[in-house]
């Protein structure tokens, strides 16, 4: 697998919806076909299971779908 980092393209002003936040950012990473922005990867992490905003997370994660492979 390669790593391409995105900062020359950051440069350009090239942003991506987060599927959490669901606002466009600069830097993330990529799960699948999205895309999570670092603050809410950071906010995710830190997250404690009792805390409401974790079932927010959870709802917005359940959007993220595993690529098909077509054969």
């Amino acid at each position: 697998m390669e790593v391409v980092w995105l900062n020359s393209l950051a440069h350009s002003h090239y942003q991506e919806t987060c599927v959490i936040c669901e606002n466009l950012k600069p830097k993330g990473i990529h799960l699948y076909t999205s895309f999570i922005c670092t603050e809410c990867e950071d906010d995710l992490i830190k997250t404690e299971t009792h805390d409401p905003k974790y079932k927010y997370f959870l709802k917005q994660l359940r959007k993220i779908t595993t690529p098909e492979i077509f054969s």
